[in-house]
């Protein structure tokens, strides 16, 4: 009967209701939301039934800020500082910038199964608990579809992102400030990495010098970084770094998929708008693209809000332009610029 009920829903939806349901260790399921992005009312509701307790050895709602801020924050702000001055009761922290690939030269590569495992741990964050991933309301939505986007390719069973905590806070929900209270560790099984949903530098190189060859793969790159980044006539916030765009590749600033006001994400009816004017061909792969791989994580969780291409056909660039402009010449015709 489930089983009758799953095939028929479209892909999309089919990794919403994956992404909405969940198995306890003791055999119980789990259904507190219905699709990926979950609003302040929703989260609000389900911690009040489900609250993160130290005695429970059920599947728990965890709220878990992912605050960030560019490096060449204007204001200086930094992710702990934000999750110290205005947080969800009991929420955790992730910090991305040290739960990654420390062996990396890039920012923010996804860390190995080892390291995410030993940071889940340290979070007290159990296989079962259903983690919902949330911003700063300075930003609205800004890094915390990285983050969600990291536990679905380490197979977290159930994870969703907040839309948004900005929202949140004008609602007049629970806020508390301060230090956080210590957490229990957990002890949380070493995942399996899913390669699908990951692209890697070679593969994308190979994308790129077939590109505009009779026979070349079809496929959509969507960069989220400001059209002046992309166009190379604006600077990379990292010193030294050209900017520019892959060859093929289609300018998306992650603000096209925002509410202007809110920072939410638009309505799915207006993310497919977007998306129709930008002329992405649903029908082909598409990856999503930025600085570091976290804006690009922007676009991937638009598109399945927007029930938009199929999502075995959706990837994230990991290494992203940081990687990119390190790694190839212009003068082989792997950065592109317009020309003004």
């Amino acid at each position: 009967m489930t089983f009758t009920a799953i095939r028929s829903l479209s892909p999309a939806r089919l990794f919403r209701h994956n992404m909405s349901t969940s198995t306890g260790l003791h055999g119980q399921r789990s259904i507190s939301f219905s699709s990926y992005l979950v609003t302040p009312k929703q989260l609000s509701e389900a911690l009040k039934k489900n609250p993160p307790t130290k005695i429970s050895t059920s599947p728990r709602v965890i709220p878990l800020c992912a605050a960030w801020f560019m490096p060449n924050d204007p204001q200086g702000r930094t992710g702990i500082e934000s999750f110290r001055n205005s947080r969800i009761p009991q929420a955790r922290f992730f910090d991305l910038d040290a739960i990654k690939d420390k062996d990396s030269p890039y920012p923010h590569m996804l860390p190995t199964c080892e390291a995410f495992a030993e940071a889940m741990s340290e979070l007290g964050i159990r296989r079962d608990d259903e983690v919902v991933v949330y911003d700063t309301a300075e930003l609205g939505i800004f890094s915390a579809p990285r983050v969600g986007w990291t536990f679905r390719v380490f197979g977290h069973p159930n994870v969703h992102v907040l839309n948004n905590y900005r929202l949140w806070v004008k609602e007049g929900l629970p806020t508390e400030s301060g230090e956080p209270a210590p957490v229990e560790k957990s002890k949380y099984t070493i995942p399996t990495f899913d390669s699908r949903l990951v692209i890697s530098f070679r593969e994308m190189k190979e994308l790129a010098l077939d590109y505009g060859k009779e026979g070349a793969e079809p496929v959509e790159i969507l960069d989220a970084r400001s059209y002046g980044r992309w166009a190379g006539t604006d600077p990379e916030p990292r010193p030294g770094l050209s900017s520019g765009h892959l060859p093929g590749s289609k300018s998306l600033p992650f603000q096209e998929l925002l509410d202007p006001e809110t920072k939410t994400y638009l309505p799915a009816e207006e993310l497919r708008n977007v998306f129709e004017k930008h002329e992405v061909d649903p029908t082909q792969t598409i990856i999503s693209s930025c600085g570091t791989g976290v804006t690009a994580s922007i676009i991937e969780t638009a598109l399945g809000e927007a029930d938009y291409g199929d999502p075995h056909l959706r990837r994230v660039y990991d290494g992203s332009w940081t990687e990119w402009a390190q790694r190839v010449k212009e003068s082989d015709g792997l950065i592109k610029k317009v020309k003004s």
